[in-house]
């Protein structure tokens, strides 16, 4: 039976962003406001996410030639763009399968957009307590995305994945819950699963988790997970580990 997966998939976060350091100085201040001016699609990576893209870079550069993506899907938002722009650089440009795909964008926050906790709860109480009661995985703020709704795109790249990949290497850049949401389709979680997940540790930024084609598994094969939020790639560089969440903050649950 033909393969249906991909052979390895890897699934990174961004590097650090002008937004995570905007979001971690408006925390430390018991600020409101996120002070950024950029737009979310706009907000690019900060100096040491720069640093951190190129060690990654770095890392899969010295990986054997047979063992390097062969697929490059981002987030078109700039500060993914931007990180997987350096392991484009890195591997080659026109060895590669590259595409800009909205599917893997952040999650739309809607009107909480740029608040901290203290903001929300001071702004919009009703919504706070709403999302304490229906939890982060199903709340769905005014003009934004819950979690499943996130699910639900994420769902059709993988239809595209198994359509026009399989057998190869795809390297997957996107956000925090991008990642943990591709775990929950990929791993078969529940809700509180992947909720213990989330609650375990952020997403470190450009953090690696991956997953390699196992024939023996499963009916006809799977993706079987090989490691996640694997940081060597920066350890090993010297590079500072980061994992702040995106904004707007969300208080785990």
């Amino acid at each position: 039976m033909e393969q249906k997966w991909p052979q390895q998939i890897w699934l990174v976060r961004h590097g650090q962003s002008a937004g995570n350091v905007a979001r971690e100085a408006a925390e430390a201040a018991s600020q409101f406001l996120i002070d950024i001016a950029h737009r979310d699609v706009d907000v690019p990576l900060s100096e040491l996410g720069q640093r951190q893209s190129r060690a990654l870079a770095a890392w899969f550069g010295a990986l054997p030639a047979d063992q390097q993506p062969e697929v490059v899907l981002h987030s078109p938002y700039v500060r993914a763009s931007g990180t997987a722009a350096a392991v484009i650089e890195q591997l080659g440009r026109a060895r590669l399968t590259v595409i800009a795909d909205e599917r893997l964008r952040e999650k739309e926050f809607g009107i909480l957009d740029r608040l901290t906790p203290l903001g929300i709860a001071d702004k919009f109480p009703e919504l706070a307590e709403q999302r304490r009661h229906v939890g982060k995985f199903y709340f769905r703020p005014p003009g934004g995305e819950s979690w499943c709704d996130v699910i639900l795109r994420l769902r059709s790249v993988l239809d595209t994945i198994t359509r026009e990949y399989r057998g190869e290497r795809v390297l997957i850049v996107g956000h925090q819950v991008i990642v943990n949401c591709f775990r929950y389709l990929l791993e078969r979680m529940d809700e509180a699963e992947i909720l213990a997940v989330d609650r375990d540790a952020d997403v470190p930024n450009c953090g690696v988790t991956s997953y390699l084609f196992d024939p023996a598994a499963g009916k006809h094969g799977k993706l079987v997970l090989q490691a996640a939020n694997f940081v060597a790639p920066l350890e090993d560089s010297g590079t500072p580990v980061t994992a702040k969440p995106d904004m707007p903050a969300a208080p785990k649950s």
